[in-house]
Parts: C-alpha cells; sequence; structure tokens
C-alpha cells in the first residue's frame, strides 16, 4: 500500500514557540533534565548554597533555590530568549568556555513546556522581582540576594510526552542522581533536596584540604573512601586527580563511574575505556570498577558543544587524554595495598632498614609441566650474554659449584632470608631440598623483633596446603599462595620480556576472510604493530584479508577471531595499548604455568618468603584472573566470632 502524499506547502519560518519546544525535545528529556540545567546556572552564578524541592518526582513541582549574584530586573525578560545568555559573547569565548552553561536555550526550552517563574534579587536590590514567563508580568517578591527558579506541571504543554515519564519514584531517583554529580565535584557548595516536604539528601560544604575526600565519603559512604585509592596525574595542560575503587570494590553495574572534565560529569567513551585498560590486569570478567575522576584540562583543547545536554564532549587529542587517566589509574593499582594489613609501607613497598641489602634479580621459574611453546618462549628471556655461560638473572647450580670445590651462596649477601628462599626455592636450579640447605646455612635468622611491622605479618601455619596463615597487627592474614605467586612470577615476567617480540608461526594454508574496509586499511596502518604481536595479515583483494602468520602460542586457536580482534582494538586504541594487552595475556598464562601448586608443603621460612614478596610486588593483591591473593580477619572479627567482650 503506497502511502499518501502530503500535498505541497510553501515554505514558512516556524513560529518561536514551537521552534522552543522542539528545542526542549532535546533539552528536556525529564525532570532529571531540568534540575540539571538550573543547578548548573545556580553555579555559574557563584551560589554556595543550592536547595531543590520537588512534588511528584519532579513533574508537579521543580524549585531551585541559590544564594547567587542575582539577575538584575531589566535582565530578567532577556533571560528567557532563545539563545540569550551572558557566559559568551564571541566564538573566542566559545572555544574557551569555563561555565556550565553558555547555550542560552535551558529557560526558553523549559518556560516553552511548562509553568516557569523567575524569582531575583541582586545585591544592593531594595527587593526580589517577580517574572512570570507566561504573561512576562513583572512584579515585586521578596527573597535574599540569589534566584529562585520554580518550574510546574512539566509537559503540561506537551501531553504526549509525559506519557514517557516513569513514576514518581524512578523519576525522584533521577533528580537526586542529576544533584549527587554536581555534589560530587563541588565540596565547597552545599545541596539539599526535598520531595513532598521531607528532606532527601543533604550534603554540607566542606572546604580545606581533604574538602573533596569529606564530600566523597558524604555522597558516596565511607566504604567507597575506605575501598578506594588516591589518584594523580599530570600531563601538559592537564591534571587528572580523584578516587578509583579497588577491584574487590567492583561491582556487576557501571553505576557508579563518574567523570568530569573541568567540573562538568560527562559520559565519554575515550575516558572510560583508559580506566577499563588501567583494571585489565587487575579485573577480569565482566565487573565494572568504581571511579570519581576529575579532569583539569585547558578549554580550548575539549570542545563542549557536541550536544545540547552539554554531557558528551570532544577532546582535540584522545590519545594523549586516554594515556594519561590510564597511566594515573594505573600508578595507583600498582602500589601494593599490603600496608592496610599493618604498618604503612616505605615508598619502595618496603619497611624502612638502613642495613637491608639490595633484592637479588629473579631467577628462571621452573619448566616442568610446561608445553614446548611456553618453554621456547620463557627460554628466549634468559638468552641475554650478560654472564658467561648462565643465564640472565639466574645463579649457577649449586651442585655443580660444590664439585668443584667453589661453591659460595651469592644469595646471602644480596637479598634478605626471605627474598633469597623465593628467588631459589621455585626456581629451576636447585631442588628445593638444597635450597632449604643452602638458605639454613647462609642466612641468619628471621627478626623476630621487626615481625609485627610487616604489612602482611609473619607466617604461622599452612592450611590444607592451599593458604598461608600469618599474624599481624591487625590480627590474622589468609593468603592464597598460588594466586600470589602467580602475581609475582607475572609481574617478573613482564619485566623480562619489556623488550622482546612475541614468536610468529607461519600457517601452512593462510586463513582468508572477507574484510571491511576499514579492517583493510587498518591492516595496511599497522604492519609493523602486527608483526611485533606475531601476527602477519595481508589483503588478498579489495574485500578479503588473508591471515599468514600467527603467534606460535594461539596457533590452535581460533585464527580469523583473532584477527578481527586485534584489528578492532587498533581502530579504536594506541597500537601499543593492543600490543601491551596482547603480550601480557601469553605472559598470564605462562606465569599460572610457573607457579607454585596447591598441596606443595612449604616450611615457614618459604611461606615467609612468599609474604616479603607480595609486599613489594606490584599488584600483589590480586592475581592474573583478578582473584584477590590475600584477606585480613582483624581481631574485632575474631572476637565477634568467639562472642568476646559480651
Amino acid at each position: 500500500m503506497q502511502p499518501s502524499r502530503q500535498p505541497s506547502r510553501p515554505i514558512r519560518e516556524l513560529p518561536d514557540e514551537l521552534i522552543s519546544q522542539i528545542a526542549a525535545g532535546e533539552v528536556v528529556e525529564r525532570p532529571a533534565s531540568v534540575v540539571r540545567e538550573l543547578v548548573d546556572n545556580a553555579l555559574d552564578a557563584g551560589a554556595t548554597q543550592i536547595t531543590v524541592r520537588l512534588l511528584a518526582g519532579g513533574v508537579r513541582l521543580i524549585s531551585v533555590e541559590d544564594n547567587g549574584m542575582g539577575i538584575a530586573p531589566g535582565d530578567l525578560p532577556l533571560a528567557l530568549r532563545r539563545h540569550a545568555t551572558s557566559k559568551i559573547q564571541s566564538l573566542q569565548e566559545l572555544e574557551q568556555v569555563g561555565t556550565m552553561g553558555f547555550r542560552g536555550e535551558a529557560l526558553a526550552a523549559i518556560a516553552s513546556v511548562s509553568e516557569l517563574s523567575l524569582l531575583s534579587r541582586t545585591e544592593g536590590a531594595a527587593h526580589a522581582t517577580l517574572l512570570d514567563a507566561r504573561s512576562g508580568e513583572l512584579q515585586p517578591g521578596a527573597r535574599p540576594q540569589g534566584t529562585t527558579v520554580e518550574v510546574k506541571e512539566l509537559f503540561f504543554s506537551t501531553p504526549a510526552r509525559r506519557k514517557f515519564l516513569k513514576t514518581d519514584s524512578t523519576e525522584l531517583a533521577h533528580c537526586v542522581e542529576a544533584v549527587r554529580r554536581h555534589a560530587l565535584t563541588r565540596p565547597e557548595v552545599a545541596f539539599a533536596i526535598w520531595h513532598e516536604g521531607k528532606l532527601v539528601e543533604q550534603w554540607r560544604a566542606h572546604s580545606g584540604e581533604q574538602a573533596l575526600e569529606r564530600r566523597l565519603a558524604d555522597v558516596l559512604g565511607e566504604d567507597f573512601l575506605q575501598d578506594s585509592l588516591a589518584v594523580q596525574g599530570e600531563g601538559p595542560n592537564l591534571q587528572v586527580r580523584g578516587r578509583v575503587g579497588t577491584p574487590d570494590a567492583a561491582r556487576a553495574r557501571a553505576d557508579q563511574q563518574y567523570a568530569f572534565v573541568n567540573g562538568r560529569f560527562v559520559r565519554d567513551k575515550v575516558l572510560s575505556h583508559a580506566v577499563r585498560a588501567a583494571f585489565e590486569d587487575v579485573l577480569h570478567g565482566q565487573r565494572q570498577p568504581v571511579f570519581v575522576l576529575q579532569l583539569d584540562i585547558e578549554p580550548s583543547l575539549v570542545d563542549v558543544n557536541v550536544h545540547p545536554t552539554k554531557i558528551e564532549v570532544r577532546f582535540r587529542d584522545s590519545r594523549a587524554i586516554h594515556q594519561a587517566v590510564m597511566h594515573a589509574v594505573d600508578a595507583a593499582l600498582a602500589a601494593p595495598r599490603t600496608a592496610l594489613a599493618g604498618t604503612p609501607l616505605a615508598p619502595t613497598g618496603l619497611r624502612e632498614e638502613p642495613d637491608r641489602p639490595a633484592a637479588v634479580p629473579w631467577s628462571q621459574p621452573r619448566m616442568t609441566g610446561w608445553s614446548s611453546q611456553d618453554r621456547a618462549t620463557l627460554q628466549a628471556l634468559w638468552q641475554n650474554p650478560g654472564t658467561a655461560g648462565t643465564p640472565a638473572g639466574t645463579d649457577p647450580d649449586p651442585r655443580e659449584a660444590r664439585a668443584q670445590g667453589s661453591y659460595a651462596p651469592p644469595v646471602a649477601a644480596q637479598a634478605t632470608p626471605g627474598e633469597a628462599l623465593v628467588n631459589r626455592s621455585w626456581s629451576g636450579s636447585a631442588p628445593l631440598g638444597d635450597a632449604r640447605e643452602a638458605a639454613a646455612a647462609a642466612a641468619p635468622a628471621p627478626d623476630e623483633a621487626h615481625a609485627e611491622e610487616w604489612p602482611l605479618g609473619r607466617a604461622i601455619a599452612q592450611l590444607h596446603g592451599i593458604y598461608i596463615l600469618a599474624e599481624n597487627r591487625q590480627g590474622l592474614v589468609l593468603v592464597d599462595m598460588h594466586a600470589a605467586h602467580e602475581r609475582i612470577v607475572y609481574e617478573q615476567l613482564k619485566q623480562q620480556c619489556d623488550a622482546q617480540q612475541l614468536a610468529a608461526q607461519p600457517l601452512l594454508i593462510p586463513a582468508s576472510f572477507a574484510a571491511t574496509a576499514e579492517e583493510i586499511a587498518c591492516a595496511e596502518a599497522n604492519t609493523e604493530t602486527l608483526a611485533a604481536l606475531g601476527l602477519e595479515i595481508a589483503a588478498l583483494s579489495a574485500r578479503t584479508l588473508a591471515v599468514r602468520a600467527v603467534p606460535a602460542r594461539l596457533a590452535d586457536g581460533d585464527v580469523v577471531g583473532l584477527a578481527r580482534q586485534v584489528l578492532a582494538d587498533l581502530a579504536q586504541h594506541d597500537a601499543s595499548t593492543v600490543l601491551e594487552r596482547s603480550r601480557n595475556e601469553l605472559l598470564a598464562s605462562m606465569a599460572c604455568h610457573g607457579a607454585v601448586r596447591a598441596n606443595r608443603r612449604l616450611t615457614l621460612e618459604e611461606m615467609n618468603a612468599l609474604l616479603r614478596q607480595m609486599e613489594a610486588t606490584e599488584r600483589a593483591d590480586q592475581c592474573n584472573h583478578g582473584r584477590p591473593t590475600w584477606r585480613q580477619l582483624s581481631l574485632r572479627e575474631l572476637d565477634a566470632l568467639f562472642l568476646r567482650g559480651r
């Protein structure tokens, strides 16, 4: 059935009211949109106290009161005109916007779909002035300095839009969330939210160096502050600050992810991916990290005029922003958090000891049970000609040295007893028995006087060959020895492999697949990066790509799926990020094979050695698969189990 054709009409200008209602469809989606716009204006006016009053979730009434500078009586009618604003006057100012609002559309759009009134008083004015948006009538009013904007019966003139609104409780939740976003980045401003005459939320103003931390605790709870890490980073014309939750605090939904650019809440894929990339080594699966990050950037380097809601931005150099945020978050996650279990650590992650010797380089892990590809890849790491006849970072076999009469334990002179055991008891250079004998003969007894100062404490037992039990000042520490050692081996493998390329295996029959023009262009532009990943991808035709070589470790996997995934990552992200991610996946698999296995009995010296190594290893709180490596049980929790003190 052919649709009926509309009769021909001449081109005419739309009436102003219809233009405003069309604009309102972009700016005003629900009551929360109105709350956001009005709070933006209050902050731009310099308000330090903002009160939001709502009825029926904001549908019947939205009132925003502030103590800002106010609006002069002569400017009140102009404030309701479309594209009328005091915040920008030229293209140069538009390109360097420093205020929350600037488009001059919000009040006009809101007034076109509701009953709006403005009550404002400037400093030194004899009285306030009230403006009714419908009639345009001005009359005297009473209020202190500042502005009150009342919006009644939202969408009364467009009832079809009103049908799309949810329940009052749902709309109220969205309004509270809109104010919460402002509160998180403005600790110097007090906020209060009332609904149906009852106080729903209130956040008092804070000042001083700890103002932001106290506001985060008020808004997100004390648990967020305790389970998060401070983030601080700087770059050219850029500063990153805020807090990120620990991997254990990750959530099933991305409902506690707040990113701000120059004080403006934004949803940006560059920022969210940068945070996720930093968590990649410690958070796996579908869990979502928690964060509150503030980016202070030169206004000319970011475009906020992307969408009428101003919730989207565009960076001039998105790659630099991505790297700055990723490195800042990664640095916060890398520091060992074992200090939470005991006394604070020194900046290096070790307790301060004037006579503490330096640690020895990590030695080659056992290769028992490894595949030939893993063994070959790892063996290449120790083919460094830095030592004659001995792989770099390993010690000569003590049995051969004893036979030649020249054996002297080198570990004792360079490492603490704990590090010596870790570096030898799990290496391939000597059986476990020889390592125990060498450590016992050459190393002095552990310094029991400082045992309580160790963040992870002193080992006291092994449980079922899986867990290590240790005691510290706080109480009891439980350690998953395989997960902990896996992280230690993984981090050391990454350091050893920084300058290496993944070995490639040519395919006897190249795997071809249909590709888009973007995939073909990406493959041709990133030939060197693909080669570093062990991939060789070439174009067969204008619509076909062929995979001729893949990483040797992944030769038996889905070759085409791997190629598509790598090309998709290269199209969106920096080549070095893709290279590092693929390399780390291979090393994580190798570290899992090389870590100490469950049901292996360890001596107390070996257990203490593992604890000391954990305290000095980055990201030692999670294994390669995102699982925690240790847990703390405080004395208070232990007392509660046995009803002590009741």
